[in-house]
């Protein structure tokens, strides 16, 4: 799926810092650079963008207001570095607000959320297609990793390492990042270091999982719990 995406940023810095991101990140098609609202209603008008990411603080007129005078508006990932507007964005049902200086795993998830919504918006049927994978970036490069291979997801302070079925991939983004990028319904969070993919626990002993490749020890007073979520019995 190509999402085609526009920049909308006053500050020159910001603009490079986006545009280098989106350059990474296989399927979005940068179609354009507004310095403020103006320039974007127009281009918009013409264009029709997928995705929007929208500055907040430009002159005349905010992102937000900019918003909420368009009709039928694309999706729109707000860019600020003021996070006290982080409810009114959401009241406005965009897909997700960055905070500068976000990091680069932060705008991937932000991006994984807008192409999610893109494929409900033209074709529920295919919704699974998404799901399937998800992208993370492994030494400078961005790695298609498929959720079916994925074994268990293991957190070392800012990096996780990913065991799949056929190797292990380090990747610079928290265990918190990764627990909220993944699907909660295939995967869980059973130890502070520790993501497991569900239907991939082998057996339960006493309070370690059984993942075939390692045990994963889970919380002692989230056992029935644990137990429940994975097997649906108490």
């Amino acid at each position: 799926m190509q999402i085609r995406t526009i920049i909308v940023e006053d500050e020159p810095l910001a603009r490079e810092g986006l545009k280098s991101y989106i350059r990474e990140i296989e399927g979005l098609d940068l179609i354009g650079i507004c310095e403020n609202a103006l320039e974007a209603n127009a281009f918009i008008a013409h264009e029709k963008p997928d995705l929007i990411f929208l500055d907040i603080q430009m002159p005349k007129i905010t992102g937000i207001e900019f918003l909420k005078s368009l009709s039928n508006p694309p999706l729109v990932i707000f860019t600020t570095a003021y996070p006290n507007y982080a409810l009114e964005g959401y009241e406005l049902d965009v897909v997700d607000y960055l905070v500068k200086p976000y990091p680069f795993d932060r705008f991937l998830k932000a991006v994984n959320k807008a192409r999610e919504k893109l494929t409900y918006r033209g074709n529920p049927q295919i919704i699974r297609e998404v799901r399937d994978f998800i992208y993370v970036k492994v030494d400078n490069a961005l790695r298609r990793v498929n959720l079916e291979d994925i074994l268990l997801v293991e957190g070392m302070e800012n990096y996780v390492k990913i065991h799949t079925s056929t190797e292990k991939l380090i990747s610079l983004m928290t265990l918190k990042s990764m627990e909220e990028t993944l699907p909660e319904g295939n995967f869980l969070r059973v130890h502070k270091t520790y993501i497991i993919a569900k239907n991939k626990v082998l057996g339960i002993i006493g309070n370690e999982l059984d993942m075939g490749i390692k045990k994963v020890p889970f919380s002692r007073s989230r056992r029935n719990e644990i137990i429940q979520l994975l097997t649906g019995e108490g």
